[in-house]
């Protein structure tokens, strides 16, 4: 039995009791259970008397009362106790919780996906590097925390565009042109570009595809370096985030919005809308009006966009495709980004509390041999993706990097990253998934099987490291709805750290295979379903976390 059925036999029995005159009370939507930390309150506990106290008119321990004896008497419930000011306390039969077992194997790959956000349509934008260097570590933070948080808002039905926005236009970008035809040149960079391998490795290939640069005049020259060097930017950065197996649905340049008059447009409808204004020569946006600290400028007095008049093009943009919710993960240096922007959705006559959701990570930091890892092999002022995988690889750096709240200043130490012992949270995980298959072609090759579905006996796990790995697999499904609904990656990553423990702890309690000699019983195929669930769930995590899951280590 899973907690949802549970929580509709709870809630049947509150509408009995309602319609038979028991108690009389407004009924909830749904009955919230729990479940309690100590093993002897029971399997779940519900609160559902204390919500219908009072419509009631009853203290919630005597509606409790009331309901315990129909919600004891259905199929699969052992017992139901009282306890506290009115909280019902439910243990169910063994046969009922070895139960889902059989429904986690038969439902496989699919098993821990929901249709909770089914229908909602969602832009998710995240790393959205400028294409002036490689993606650098906080980049990397975010490339695995979108990736994961896009697989799990998949999970629960969401439709998920993921989308990257290059920052192709604007003073960045001559910038960097201007750093590469320096290079290119063998001059010093200029004092506001940028330096580093990378630099020199973009303007050598440039002159080797354009070696007609030389015979150019000095703006065509530049022009040259600008579309060819955000080019093959553009192209490195497809190609770590290719490797770090971050994919992205939509790459979508700034420069396009430029070109196409959406900026143009942007402003006509905001102008519309009666929250445009001029003011010493410049055109300014009312964001006071929706609670940000200060009016936006749209247009300088020059005549010039500002980056954030692109903002608001590229937010109706997004808008315009259909995405009913827009979620863009940004730096810590981006705090002041939120006011803004939810002010800006407002002007557009939009509610931002339901179509714009801006997440804030925090800073991460490398360390090896207790010390920060500061400086970059190609980078030269940074560390970046490429390094972090070369040093830890893939799986590592995604499972650590979606391991702490992005709230939390993370520092990812080289050493224990790459240490094959259950101190590294990674191989922990891996390692248990990898015991778990070792498990099975053991079985295989003594010619045991755990037989049909309908050979399996539920009832026989009675053992208590059997009952609290049982508790763990069944929560993986709301698991994974918290973890989308919150946006808290890290809340997988823990519950599969837990799964682990738990499963090594039954493995060293409870002998799996018959010793030689000894024929296998019920209970031998019944742990043997136990052992296939857990491995289902283990890969089935893993997957959503992009990380592998290895059948031998």
């Amino acid at each position: 039995m899973n907690p949802a059925e549970l929580a509709d036999i709870i809630l049947e029995c509150v509408h009995e009791a309602i319609h038979s005159g028991v108690i009389s009370a407004d009924p909830p939507e749904l009955a919230q259970l729990e479940r309690p930390r100590q093993r002897s309150h029971g399997d779940y506990s519900s609160n559902v008397a204390l919500q219908l106290a009072k419509s009631a008119g009853l203290p919630a321990r005597t509606v409790a009362e009331l309901l315990a004896p129909a919600v004891s008497a259905a199929t699969g419930i052992s017992k139901v106790d009282v306890a506290g000011p009115g909280f019902l306390n439910v243990t169910l039969e063994s046969a009922a919780k070895g139960a889902i077992v059989r429904d986690i194997v038969a439902a496989d790959t699919n098993y821990g996906r929901t249709n909770l956000m089914a229908g909602l349509r969602l832009n998710l934008e995240f790393v959205s590097a400028n294409p002036t260097g490689p993606v650098h570590i906080g980049g990397a933070r975010w490339a695995a925390v979108g990736d994961v948080l896009a697989r799990l808002l998949e999970a629960v039905g969401a439709d998920v565009t993921r989308e990257y926005y290059f920052n192709d236009a604007g003073m960045q970008i001559d910038r960097f042109a201007r750093s590469l035809l320096a290079s290119s040149k063998g001059v010093p960079v200029p004092e506001d570009g940028y330096a580093g391998a990378y630099i020199e490795e973009i303007a050598r290939t440039i002159l080797m595809r354009c070696p007609e640069t030389s015979d150019l005049d000095a703006p065509e020259t530049l022009g040259v370096f600008r579309s060819e060097g955000t080019s093959l930017m553009f192209d490195e950065i497809k190609r770590s985030l290719a490797g770090f197996d971050t994919r992205f649905d939509v790459y979508f340049n700034e420069k396009d919005l430029h070109d196409r008059g959406d900026l143009n447009a942007a402003v006509s409808r905001l102008r519309a809308a009666g929250h445009v204004f001029e003011a010493d020569g410049a055109v300014w946006l009312r964001t006071t009006d929706f609670g940000d600290d200060k009016d936006r400028v749209l247009a300088k007095s020059d005549g010039t966009w500002t980056y954030f008049t692109a903002d608001c093009a590229y937010y109706l943009n997004k808008r315009s495709r259909g995405f009913q919710k827009v979620v863009i993960m940004l730096g810590a240096d981006h705090v002041g980004y939120i006011g803004r922007m939810k002010a800006m959705a407002a002007c557009f006559g939009d509610d931002p509390d339901s179509t714009l959701e801006i997440l804030i990570g925090q800073l991460v930091n490398l360390v090896k041999d207790g010390r920060p890892v500061r400086m970059s092999k190609r980078a030269g002022t940074v560390v970046t993706l490429d390094d972090l995988v070369e040093a830890v690889g893939v799986d590592a750096a995604r499972y650590a990097l979606t391991r702490a709240s992005i709230d939390a200043t993370i520092d990812l130490d080289i050493d224990l990253l790459t240490r094959q012992s259950n101190d590294n949270p990674v191989f922990y995980v891996q390692y248990a998934h990898a015991r778990l298959c070792a498990v099975r072609r053991r079985a295989a090759e003594s010619g045991v099987d755990q037989g049909d579905p309908e050979d399996f006996e539920p009832s026989l796990l009675v053992q208590e490291r059997e009952a609290d790995l049982l508790g763990v697999l069944v929560e993986f499904p709301q698991v994974i709805a918290t973890a989308a609904s919150l946006r808290e990656p890290h809340r997988l990553s823990h519950y599969l750290e837990q799964l682990a423990g738990t499963y090594h702890r039954f493995y060293d309690s409870c002998r799996i295979l018959p010793r030689d000699g000894e024929e296998p019983g019920e209970l031998t195929r019944a742990r043997l379903w136990l052992t296939d669930a857990t491995r289902v769930v283990l890969r089935n995590g893993l997957d959503l976390l992009g990380v592998s899951a290895p059948e031998r280590m």
